[in-house]
């Protein structure tokens, strides 16, 4: 996924009501987002492929609507996201919602070694020395 299209899904996020309706019609986004109807159908393509952004069912549909995944909406608090979390994978499951296709990492991640050495820094401390406070060097491989 471009780094565009990562972008636009952080707009759609801060755009979408909590559970991840989205209020506005594609031409609506295009004129908040500063781009062409074109330009979000482009940006929206690769969202919707990977179940991100989902399209309402054809008698559900007002205009080019859409909403986020349940597994990708913001929620009021960390207890409805759980809940909604739930009640997604039991439909997920049951075939009522398609699940997210995620693609697989294309290098492993970095790994740590050993265990981090988080401390607090003393009050006063500039950012710089905050930093070198709660980060041992070499804790991380590059």
């Amino acid at each position: 996924m471009s780094g565009s299209a990562v972008k636009f899904l952080q707009y759609l996020i801060s755009r979408s009501d909590f559970r991840g309706t989205l209020p506005v019609r594609q031409k609506d986004l295009a004129a908040e987002y500063g781009v062409t109807p074109q330009a979000v159908s482009g940006l929206l393509a690769p969202l919707c492929e990977l179940n991100i952004v989902l399209r309402p069912r054809s008698e559900e549909r007002n205009g080019n609507s859409y909403r986020l995944h349940p597994l990708a909406a913001k929620y009021e608090t960390p207890e409805a996201m759980e809940a909604a979390f739930r009640a997604t994978l039991a439909r997920i499951q049951a075939g009522d919602l398609p699940n997210l296709k995620l693609p697989a990492y294309q290098q492993t991640p970095p790994t740590p070694t050993g265990r981090p050495k988080l401390q607090v820094a003393p009050a006063g401390a500039s950012r710089t020395r905050q930093k070198a406070l709660t980060m041992p060097v070499g804790a991380f491989r590059a």
